[in-house]
């Protein structure tokens, strides 16, 4: 299995520590998603139930545990992520009490292969509070031979009982140079990699991401949207309607990352892009950030999104006292 270099020493660390029998029996894989924390979880789980590991810890990919994890009928391996509503037609948004309990019941029993028994839950933050909870219970009585990797893309959404219990494995971005090095070995051309990764603050993941679908046109379009809302040129409420209408939390958090770089612009006493002028305006945008991160939490509540979006883009609109 290849992992990305920026992972390889989490990775010597975790395989050093499986080889030892000294590896937690909670582990709480955490940091932005495009880092390849999932990628990490799979290698750790296959090594774990590999019956003979290669000398650089990784799973063999040749014994019986291996061939039987490859194939997804490992007694051992448990994964819990969304399942199906009841209709059978439609994926649940979160992980519910059902899904831990009859986890908890399969880890009741032991090992069928005699070794470990081996847990992903992915996304963990998902979990219901009920499932939470419930959860809590089975960690507070770990096994000696069961490993549990939660993997999440924001570790704060879940409950501090939770994290206390686990490891935390804090997965960073890498350098901009090695994040460029390992994009431009895809066949990527040097500017599209530099265009992407300044969109995409240095994530190589989901810069590539952003190289093989619209992100990067999602990002010039919320440019040109703030630019003619500053400049008076463009109407808050229709935006607002055609931004809540088509990946809002996307264009929020673009729209984040623009007004970010903008407030970098007139620190190093640039000219922003968006039509600001000086650092005095620093502030303002530094308010307007934290409201965009503020809406896009409020985008996964019940509350109309096109009355979120709009609030804000008046926000934006709106002429401030310096």
């Amino acid at each position: 299995m290849n992992l990305a270099p920026w992972l390889l020493e989490t990775w010597h660390s975790l395989s050093e520590r499986l080889s030892t029998s000294r590896l937690p029996h909670a582990l709480l894989l955490c940091g932005p998603a495009g880092l390849g924390k999932r990628v990490l979880a799979d290698a750790l789980a296959a090594a774990a139930l590999c019956e003979s590991r290669r000398a650089d810890g990784f799973a063999c990919a040749e014994c019986r545990a291996c061939l039987l994890l490859a194939a997804g009928t490992h007694p051992d391996r448990m994964y819990l992520s969304f399942e199906m509503r009841d209709d059978g037609k439609t994926p649940r948004t979160e992980i519910v009490i059902e899904q831990i309990r009859t986890l908890s019941e399969k880890l009741s029993l032991s090992s069928q292969f005699g070794g470990m028994q081996v847990v992903i839950i992915d996304p963990a933050d998902r979990m219901n509070p009920s499932a939470a909870n419930a959860l809590l219970k089975t960690l507070e009585e770990p096994s000696g031979s069961t490993v549990m990797i939660l993997v999440s893309d924001q570790p704060s959404r879940l409950p501090a009982t939770i994290r206390s219990r686990c490891q935390r494995i804090q997965i960073n971005p890498p350098s901009h140079a090695q994040a460029l090095e390992w994009i431009l070995g895809r066949g990527i051309s040097a500017s599209d990699a530099e265009l992407a990764l300044v969109a995409m603050l240095d994530n190589p993941g989901r810069a590539l991401e952003a190289l093989g679908d619209d992100s990067l046109k999602l990002r010039s379009e919320c440019s040109r949207d703030l630019l003619a809302l500053r400049s008076h040129r463009g109407n808050a409420l229709g935006i607002a309607e055609a931004w809540a209408a088509d990946r809002p939390a996307e264009r929020l958090w673009h729209a984040a990352v623009l007004v970010r770089d903008e407030a970098a612009q007139l620190a190093r006493g640039k000219r922003g892009t968006l039509g600001l002028t000086g650092a005095h305006e620093i502030p303002k945008l530094a308010g307007w950030f934290a409201a965009v991160n503020r809406a896009r939490e409020l985008l996964a509540t019940p509350v109309r999104g096109e009355l979120v979006v709009l609030d804000l883009l008046h926000a934006w609109q709106t002429p401030r006292s310096s």
